[in-house]
C-alpha cells in the first residue's frame, strides 16, 4: 500500500480493536498488548479484525514478499482488546483503554490512536461520554483517527465515537454509493459534518490469524482508517513535531474532490502522495 521513503519508524500507534494475532509481520513491533475484555497477557485475537486493521495500518509484508504491506511497517504497535470474539464491546472498557493510554503514551511512544470500532448509541447519553473520552484523548495532544461505521447510507449514520467533531473521522471512499453504500454519513446530532474524508475500504488484503501467517480480505469503513493512521504515522516520522491540528489540517489539504456531498464523502478521497508533500 505504501512506497514512501517512510516508514513510520519508532511511531507508536495505539489500536483499540478485538485484540492482535501475532503474525510475523508484526515483527517484534507489538510493543504492548492490554486485554479488557479476557485480562490475559500475551497477544491474541479471537475474531481476526483487529489483525487485519494492525496489518493494514503496521504490517511489513514479510509473508507475501512485499504484497500486502501496510502503510506503516515501522510503527510500534499498542494493542488494545475491547471487543470479543463477535467484535461486540461495551464502554466501560473502551474508557478503560483511554485510560491506559494516557497512563501509557509517554512509555510505548503513542502519538496516534486508530480506533476501527463504532457504536450505534442507545442514547444520547452513551453517545456523550465515548465522544468527551475520545476528545481528551485529542485534546492532550494524541492524533485519534476513527471509522465512520458502517451504517449508512442514511443521513446521521456516523458511529460513535466517529461523530466527535474534533477527531479525524474516516469513511470508505468505495462504499459510497450502490449496493455497497453502508459507509457511515454525517450530519452528527450535533450538525457537524462527517466524515472528515474517506479511503478505500472495500475488499482489502490484511493479515489474518493462524499459525500459516495467512492474509484474508475484509470490507468496511474499518479497513479505510488504519490506512489514513498509517500515512499519518509516516508524517510524524518525517516531521515529529507535527501537532494533531496540523495533521487535521494538512488531511484536509491533502484530499481529492470526488464531487459528492460533504456529509457523505467529507473533504473527499485521501491522497497519501500529497498528504506527504505538505
Amino acid at each position: 500500500m505504501n512506497e514512501s521513503f517512510y516508514t513510520g519508524k519508532g511511531i507508536g500507534v495505539a489500536i483499540l480493536d478485538t485484540g492482535i494475532y501475532p503474525h510475523i509481520d508484526f515483527d517484534s513491533r507489538i510493543c504492548a498488548f492490554a486485554d479488557f475484555i479476557a485480562h490475559k497477557k500475551s497477544p491474541y485475537d479471537d475474531n481476526g479484525h483487529g489483525t487485519c486493521v494492525a496489518g493494514i495500518l503496521a504490517g511489513s509484508g514479510r509473508a507475501s514478499m512485499g504484497k500486502y504491506k501496510g502503510m506503516a511497517p515501522g510503527s510500534r504497535i499498542s494493542a488494545l482488546k475491547v471487543l470479543d470474539r463477535f467484535g461486540n464491546g461495551n464502554k466501560e472498557d473502551v474508557l478503560q483503554a483511554f485510560r491506559w493510554i494516557l497512563q501509557n503514551r509517554e512509555r510505548y511512544r503513542i502519538r496516534i490512536v486508530n480506533i476501527s470500532v463504532g457504536t450505534t448509541y442507545r442514547t444520547r447519553n452513551d453517545q456523550d461520554v465515548l465522544v468527551q473520552g475520545v476528545e481528551r484523548l485529542w485534546d492532550e495532544g494524541l492524533v485519534v483517527v476513527a471509522a465512520a461505521g458502517n451504517q449508512g447510507p442514511k443521513p446521521g449514520s456516523v458511529t460513535a465515537p466517529g461523530c466527535s467533531k474534533k477527531i479525524i473521522t474516516v469513511g470508505s471512499s468505495d462504499m459510497l454509493s450502490g449496493k455497497q453504500a453502508v459507509s457511515g454519513r454525517g450530519p452528527t446530532f450535533e450538525c457537524v459534518c462527517k466524515p472528515d474524508l474517506v479511503a478505500p475500504g472495500r475488499q482489502i488484503m490484511a493479515c489474518t490469524l493462524g499459525a500459516g501467517n495467512l492474509y484474508s480480505m475484509k470490507s468496511g469503513t474499518s479497513m479505510s482508517t488504519p490506512l489514513v493512521s498509517g500515512a499519518i504515522a509516516l508524517a510524524l516520522e518525517k516531521d515529529s513535531l507535527l501537532s494533531n491540528v496540523e495533521i487535521k489540517m494538512m488531511l484536509r489539504d491533502s484530499c481529492d474532490d470526488m464531487g459528492l456531498p460533504r456529509n457523505q464523502q467529507g473533504w473527499g478521497k485521501f491522497n497519501c502522495k500529497k498528504f506527504l508533500a505538505l
